[in-house]
């Protein structure tokens, strides 16, 4: 976990009920779309672009497989969001968090590990050396313009850690010189500003961004007279760099730090935490069809605990170079290579353990894109050196059999190396073979009458040497096959003003040796986004609920389905000046999201918060 200290003065303390009042009586003039994915359009003639799937632009209907958008008027809408609150929206996702802000939390894609999702910022690797997750509490989303969620497996471009999917967080680039002031308050103490400036001129820009937030928090656990865990963070961001249509170089850099508080074993304790990005990226048009690429980044990921000596310090290097060759008109050549080292150092309860290890990659993907036929093929070979050479493919296809019909289908294999953690941590194993995983899924996308469309997603994914904890040996191990069967379902619905989003996911995630569902897997999720938008107002009411699920195979708990309702809701004053009101949890449902040390963790509860952005 990862916190920040305050030096600033807390705000004012708000009295609950009269803030959510005045709140929602402001929306019911006005109000935003906070949850708007599944691939939504804030008009029906939109179309989002997406990278993620190929590492080239491409609008979103011609990728041949299930990728959701949380667009820019989303992100913008509540500042004090945090990432694991804005993946929740999404139906595929079961979130698990051991409580409101700064506490643990754990993304299940499609069934899949907490540590089978990729998370990237502009192609930079966030997941833990350590843990093999990310710590998405602390991720800040500041300067992020959109969140693309890839479903499925994506090893062939992205290597380890991608069987379930990729959550890419793409930042802005300055387009035009301006400048913005944001401030936003709600209950619990909880505030956040964000201040910041660009520059662009002539395929110039340079950008700068600081923000700074702190709460109060809630209680985490569900006991009598339990405290509440406080969470503060402050970084700042600044990029610079030059698009031009012949060449492109960028440098970007952000840092995060804070502090905060979380439950260990019925006692409140603290921790500091402070992640470090940098990404240099450039792009040389050699030939008007080919294009060279290269990117240096570097991830820090540190955590130390202030209620003793512990500490966990990840850092992962990326150096990668690749080419984009179109060929023909219809058919482009991504071929690249990949070097990666990851090092992590830890000491856990006085017993430290350390590792460095290198991973090279080679890949090579071929696409296709004529008359209504959309299909990508590639493989990719690591050579790992602790674990040795791997193979993964993927091929994938999209074809408009109709005007208003198109379907698409996909099979890919994928592989997760074992974490420091699995190998050195409490019951660790040298011995640890990689997770291979395939995956099948087929789909369909349909536009009807009164821009209206829907789609239908059928998938399976099948895990061997799955690495879990050996109770028998008391020690992780290769122990079953897993096998994760699902299905997702999309409507929605653009009118001039007034939209609606719902999607739905069903997912199976069984153990294939005793039939049993996976921990932390419910079976069905459901969100549905209603909401209207004209050029000064917006409101939007998301509901989501998640079925019940058990919280680990070492105990007899049952973590109880949930439905919450969010409502957000703006005004634009002026070009200049937008005012805003969020309510997370309307109902201040404190519903249970995991069970340990003899009680349940419990959310945040309701969030009632209002802000205003200024801009120049």
């Amino acid at each position: 976990m990862e916190h920040i200290m305050s030096v600033f003065s807390k705000p004012t303390v708000f009295k609950p009920t009269t803030l959510v009042g005045a709140i929602a009586f402001a929306m019911g003039l006005s109000s935003t779309s906070f949850a708007a994915t599944q691939t939504s359009d804030t008009t029906a003639t939109l179309s989002p672009i997406v990278v993620t799937a190929s590492r080239s632009e491409e609008k979103i209907e011609n990728v041949p497989a299930r990728i959701n958008i949380i667009e820019p008027n989303v992100l913008e809408q509540s500042p004090i969001a945090s990432l694991p609150q804005l993946l929740q929206t999404d139906a595929s996702i079961n979130m698990v968090q051991s409580g409101g802000y700064g506490q643990a939390a754990s993304i299940f894609l499609r069934g899949g590990n907490s540590n089978q999702t990729l998370v990237l910022r502009d192609g930079v690797r966030l997941n833990s050396a350590t843990s093999g997750a990310a710590s998405l509490p602390f991720i800040d989303t500041t300067d992020i313009k959109q969140i693309e969620v890839l479903k499925g497996p994506a090893s062939v471009l992205y290597g380890t850690d991608a069987i379930s999917g990729v959550v890419q967080l793409i930042s802005k680039t300055p387009e035009k010189t301006s400048a913005f002031v944001t401030a936003e308050m709600g209950e619990n103490n909880t505030y956040k500003s964000v201040i910041g400036a660009d520059l662009a001129e002539d395929g110039f820009y340079a950008q700068v961004r600081g923000q700074r937030l702190e709460t109060d928090g809630t209680p985490v656990k569900d006991v009598k007279n339990a405290p509440n865990a406080a969470f503060d963070q402050k970084g700042y961001s600044a990029k610079v760099g030059v698009d031009k249509e012949s060449y492109a170089a960028s440098v970007d850099y952000s840092e995060n730090k804070g502090s905060s508080d979380y439950d260990n074993y019925g006692a409140l304790v603290s921790q500091d935490f402070k992640n470090e990005i940098l990404n240099v990226k450039g792009r040389l048009n050699v030939l008007d069809n080919l294009a060279i690429h290269a990117r240096f980044s570097q991830f820090k990921d540190e955590i130390d605990q202030n209620n003793s000596p512990d500490f966990v310090h990840s850092k992962t290097q990326e150096s990668e170079i690749y080419s984009q060759w179109g060929f023909t008109p219809n058919q482009n050549l991504l071929v690249g290579v990949t070097h990666r080292n990851i090092d992590g150092d830890i000491l856990s309860f006085g017993s430290p353990y350390q590792e460095d290890i290198d991973s090279t990659g080679y890949y090579i993907q071929h696409k296709y894109d004529q008359n209504g036929l959309n299909t990508q093929i590639g493989i990719r070979v690591e050579d790992n050196e602790k674990f040795g050479a791997h193979t993964v493919a993927q091929g994938s296809v999209r074809y408009q059999v109709l005007p208003l019909t198109s379907i698409y289908a996909n099979i890919g294999s994928a592989f997760k190396a074992p974490t420091l953690n699995d190998m050195y941590g409490y019951g660790g194993n040298t011995d640890l073979k990689p997770e291979e995983s395939l995956s099948y899924e087929i789909g369909v996308d349909q536009k009807l009458a009164y821009n209206i469309s829907t789609g239908l997603s059928l998938y399976t994914t099948k895990v061997d040497n799955l690495i879990d904890f050996d109770g028998v040996l008391n020690q992780m191990n290769n122990l079953e096959k897993a096998k994760m069967e699902g299905s997702e379902l999309y409507v929605k619905w653009q009118g001039e003003n007034l939209f609606t989003n719902l999607s739905y996911n069903y997912v199976r995630a069984k153990n294939e040796k005793n039939d049993e569902d996976l921990s932390r897997r419910p079976r069905q999720n459901v969100s549905v986004t209603m909401g209207w938008e004209d050029e000064r107002y917006t409101f939007s009411t998301t509901l989501l609920a998640n079925g019940h699920y058990d919280n680990s195979a070492y105990d007899k708990a049952q973590i109880p389905g949930h439905l919450r309702v969010d409502m957000h809701g703006q005004y634009k004053v002026n070009k200049n000046v937008d005012v805003f009101a969020n309510i997370q949890n309307v109902a201040d449902s404190k519903y249970s999201t995991a069970y340990g040390s003899g009680s349940y963790y419990i959310n945040g509860g309701r969030l009632a918060s209002a802000g205003v952005t200024l801009r120049y």
